[in-house]
């Protein structure tokens, strides 16, 4: 199995959860650690909302010891607060903290943040720069194809990033004015692999095993970020696993196994959100574990309607 090290911290395989807002929180996390993923990261979290000491900030920092290793992702685009609010939660058990710099969100975008940052060349380095100086764990930073066509920059990026001290760096195959449209470039992140000798993780359109491999082998990345590929299906680690073991890939979980994951999944949600919001939550994670499946789309248009965890069972048995 091919380990990743990044910094100081050696991943048991190279297989990682990319961070999405209101998807990789902690309940969906233990079920992708379960299956395999050999990193975990967290939702984006607001370094101001840190220095403002903002609430809602406070319950995307929780880890579950057994989640662990997992990259706790900023976004921010002021060095200062950014490296200051990395050394102020730098003791909780996160083992990684990565810098958001691929964030497609208008009023992320708006505020100089996210995917805007590839836009200054400067500001980056400063911002690397800090936090790697401000904290001992290792700094790693997700970055995007560029901007947009015009600036296409990310080999530049990525080279600035590795001088600025980071240990890795993850790359998603579109711009930001793709979003998530189209198909994702893996011929950019085979170039930033070539200029930089700090690890390169590749992302986008990773839906299967084949798809892994086939990354790996046209880019020479060191590791393969899964997002979207994820959700409503955790399993797909444990496929990726299996098809780098033995060439093949396992059965798909049957109709009873993921009906008893998406119970636990809304359990594990009221357990850490409390029942009026855990079970809303499960809302979308239902409708991604249902894609393809017989009766799909009448479940798909009930489950906005149900409120709590007995609705959501009953709900199920019709599966």
């Amino acid at each position: 199995m091919k380990q990743l090290k990044i910094g100081n911290v050696l991943l048991e395989n190279s297989y990682v959860l990319g961070p999405m807002a209101g998807v990789t929180d902690l309940p969906f996390r233990l079920l992708c650690k379960e299956q395999g993923a050999g990193l975990l990261c967290m939702e984006m979290v607001s370094a101001k909302g840190i220095f403002y000491n903002n609430k809602n900030t406070e319950s995307l920092l929780q880890i579950h010891p057994e989640e662990v290793p997992v990259s706790l992702q900023f976004f921010g685009s002021d060095p200062k607060i950014v490296s200051e609010m990395a050394k102020r939660v730098e003791e909780r058990p996160f083992s990684i903290l990565d810098i958001n710099m691929g964030c497609p969100v208008p009023k992320v975008v708006r505020n100089g943040e996210g995917s805007a940052l590839m836009k200054n060349p400067k500001l980056v380095y400063e911002l690397v720069s800090a936090t790697v100086k401000a904290i001992k764990k290792p700094v790693t930073v997700k970055i995007r194809k560029g901007f947009d066509d015009e600036h296409i920059n990310a080999v530049e990026i990525a080279k600035i990033i590795e001088e600025a001290g980071a240990a890795a760096v993850a790359v998603h195959g579109r711009t930001r004015e793709q979003y998530y449209s189209g198909k994702a470039d893996w011929e950019i992140i085979r170039q930033v692999k070539e200029a930089v000798s700090i690890p390169v993780i590749g992302n986008g359109d990773v839906t299967s095993g084949e798809k892994a491999i086939a990354m790996r082998e046209q880019t020479g990345c060191d590791g393969v970020m899964i997002a979207r590929g994820a959700q409503g299906n955790p399993w797909i680690f444990s496929e990726l696993l299996e098809y780098e073991r033995t060439g093949r890939l396992p059965d798909r979980p049957d109709v009873e196994e993921i009906k008893q994951t998406m119970l636990r999944h809304a359990r594990l949600q009221i357990e850490y959100k409390g029942d009026f919001t855990g079970i809303r939550e499960m809302r979308k994670h239902v409708a991604w574990y249902t894609k393809g499946l017989h009766g799909a789309a009448r479940l798909r248009d009930q489950i906005n309607q149900v409120e709590s965890y007995a609705e959501l069972e009953n709900l199920l048995t019709s599966l």
